[in-house]
């Protein structure tokens, strides 16, 4: 597939008043603070087609915390799968300045996408405040259903991308081939968001050669030096705990290698900026998201950095050779999440779990042009609305918010 049969792929998708386009149509119950999560909770069983997820039960440890996980929590509300959102708060004055529904909503009033706002204080508590959202989220559900999708270019996508379970196979077969539709999909003026900033140590003078300023590549690497500090300043040498030691019984032996493996993901194309956890990028092209590498930490935060797919490339050769569980369904709360593997054993193992195996380019029946070629036209059909594996199992995933401040 040429750059010019690329340009001209399009999907189907839900205009927003922003001008991005949804892949999902969700009406989300936000809670503003963690007190609020058994009231979104129960508006979520009585109204069918809404999504909800419980905030975490911690505001970070510093300031600087508190606003990342404000803009998680705006983040989510904005992505463009999003169609309404019931924001549900405590009294007005109650907690932290950063979660008030007042400064949320200015937030994600940004995206043009219709909020409606109920506080416990002003609904009578919280059985008033239970019953004042069961009817509004039926409304607001009544309202998405009417919505209908429409032809998009592929230039509206965004999609995050992690590795996960990394084995020799990632770096051969897995990581090129899911490097290859990111190219495809960059050319057709797309974008993509990358993370895991220290599996980028050994590999960073790949992605310098091809940062787009000087600024991009200083920036790149002050992040790099600035994790190694982080990493020895309580005692550690990045070097001693990565690989984890599932990637060493997968045969892989150095961070070097783990890191030269993991951003073959990244394809080509030049690398556009770096950003901070949650911030959405400014432009189309490849960008970097400063984050640790949990998958419960990252997969959300790609979301709420504006991605409509996440995918996660497995490895995976250290899993059990039947039926075996994975690491992540589908936390990415309201971007399915879809699973791609370049081992043919676990595609074999996980084939429940996975929904694009890439095997073929080891077994010697795919190229990997070929293999990247697949995984686009799979993101292309979940967009289009197919389910991914993850979205047909009903299971709340777990996920985490990445603070950095220390204990205090």
């Amino acid at each position: 597939m040429g750059r010019k049969e690329t340009e001209r792929m399009e999907f189907w998708g839900y205009s927003r008043p922003d001008g991005s386009v949804g892949v999902r149509n969700h009406v989300l119950i936000l809670p503003a603070t963690r007190n609020v999560n058994y009231i979104c909770h129960r508006i979520a069983l009585a109204v069918p087609g809404v999504t909800t997820f419980y905030t975490t039960g911690e505001y970070g440890r510093t300031g600087s915390d508190r606003k990342r996980l404000a803009r998680f929590l705006t983040g989510i509300a904005r992505n463009p799968n999003v169609a309404n959102v019931l924001l549900i708060g405590m009294p007005h004055g109650y907690g932290y300045p950063e979660f008030q529904t007042d400064a949320l909503a200015a937030e994600i009033a940004r995206s043009g996408t219709r909020l409606e706002i109920l506080n416990v204080d002003r609904c009578g508590g919280l059985e008033g405040t239970v019953v004042q959202g069961i009817r509004l989220a039926r409304e607001l559900v009544r309202e998405a259903t009417a919505m209908r999708r429409e032809a998009a270019p592929l230039s509206k996508l965004t999609i995050g991308m992690k590795c996960g379970d990394s084995d020799a196979t990632s770096g051969l077969a897995g990581n090129p081939a899911l490097g290859r539709a990111v190219d495809r999909l960059i050319d057709a003026g797309g974008t993509a968001l990358f993370s895991e900033t220290l599996e980028l140590i050994g590999a960073e003078q790949t992605l310098v050669q091809r940062a787009k300023t000087p600024e991009v590549a200083q920036r790149l690497l002050r992040l790099i030096a600035d994790w190694e500090a982080r990493a020895a300043s309580i005692g550690e040498d990045i070097r001693t705990i990565n690989p984890i030691p599932e990637n060493i019984a997968a045969g892989i032996t150095t961070l070097e290698e783990k890191s030269l493996g993991a951003v073959e993901k990244t394809g080509t194309r030049e690398l556009s900026g770096v950003l901070d956890y949650c911030e959405r990028p400014g432009e189309p092209g490849l960008w970097l998201m400063d984050a640790w590498m949990s998958s419960y930490s990252l997969l959300p935060s790609f979301a709420a950095a504006g991605a409509q797919i996440v995918l996660y490339q497995l490895g995976g050769n250290e899993l059990p050779p039947e039926d075996a569980p994975l690491s992540a369904v589908d936390p990415g709360l309201v971007a399915p999440l879809l699973t791609i593997s370049g081992n043919p054993r676990t595609a074999k193992a996980a084939g429940d779990y996975l929904d694009v195996s890439t095997g073929g380019v080891l077994l010697g029946t795919e190229t990997l042009d070929a293999a990247g070629e697949h995984i686009l036209e799979e993101i292309v059909r979940a967009a289009n609305g197919r389910a991914t594996r993850g979205e047909t199992m009903r299971y709340p995933e777990p996920f985490e918010v990445f603070f950095e401040g220390p204990f205090i």
